[in-house]
């Protein structure tokens, strides 16, 4: 099991696991963080934009330049967003902490 830690935009923090081969966003959407993913993972939006805690970021493949647009399209995007639809989890990542962003767009009106 992976172990992820989600963390609010007020910093209440929460401790989930997850398979191995797990993609970060599906995780967070089961915990019930707010993280809308309204292309479902298919990098035409940035409602699934997360903040990599700086100690983990460089642990992460790198960004594809696709992921990069969007990314540019996110609010509140820092150095260590990435999108959570692009993060597959893996035994190296045991331990990530991500932050969600104290914004995000609701593209589907909710």
């Amino acid at each position: 099991m992976i172990r992820v830690r989600f963390v609010s935009s007020d910093g209440d923090s929460r401790d989930v696991e997850a398979e191995a081969g797990a993609i970060l966003l599906e995780v967070a959407q089961n915990d019930g963080q707010p993280l809308e993913g309204t292309c479902e993972g298919q990098m035409s939006c940035s409602t699934c934009h997360v903040i990599v805690a700086p100690e983990d970021f460089a642990r992460l493949p790198r960004a594809s330049e696709e992921e990069e647009d969007m990314l540019d399209l996110a609010i509140g995007a820092a150095r260590t967003s990435r999108l959570a639809c692009q993060i597959v989890l893996s035994p190296e990542l045991d331990g990530l902490t991500v932050r969600m962003p104290p914004e995000h767009r609701d593209m589907q009106g909710r």
